[in-house]
């Protein structure tokens, strides 16, 4: 599965050296995928340390459970191909590569979507986008 068009260049390598190792190896395909989840953690605000604390702290935040979901699919099967738990990904090969599908979902959500409203925000006349401003500026 190719990258989203708007996958952030921070990750891009990774995504797509996962793309090319996957053939012939899930396990090490996933393992830079999950590379890849801890550096989009930190791209969304985050320490990009602990991907378990981050999520955490994205939830707190507001993060949709569908997102945090395929974040957690993301840490958990990415946990399990460097350190082999109970998901065996050379026998499960499709669960390694629903990866690929769970970071494209996170980026569309978490980067494209409001990246898309705001143009379409910018787009209004400056009068009315300053009206909308006075209508929530904060009485001090």
């Amino acid at each position: 599965m190719p990258p989203h068009s708007d996958m952030p260049a921070e990750i891009i390598d990774e995504y797509n050296e996962a793309r090319s190792i996957f053939a012939k190896s899930p396990r090490a395909s996933a393992a830079m995928l999950r590379l890849a989840v801890q550096k989009l953690v930190k791209i969304l605000g985050e320490k990009g340390e602990n991907i378990n604390q981050d999520i955490k702290a994205l939830v707190e935040k507001g993060l949709p459970v569908q997102v945090q979901q395929a974040l957690d699919f993301c840490r958990v099967v990415g946990n399990n191909a460097v350190h082999p738990g109970e998901i065996n990904l050379n026998d499960s090969p499709e669960i390694a590569q629903n990866l690929f599908s769970m970071i494209n979902f996170i980026v569309e959500d978490r980067i494209s979507r409001p990246k898309q409203i705001e143009n379409l925000y910018m787009s209004l006349p400056e009068g009315a986008r300053k009206s909308i401003e006075k209508r929530d500026e904060k009485n001090t």
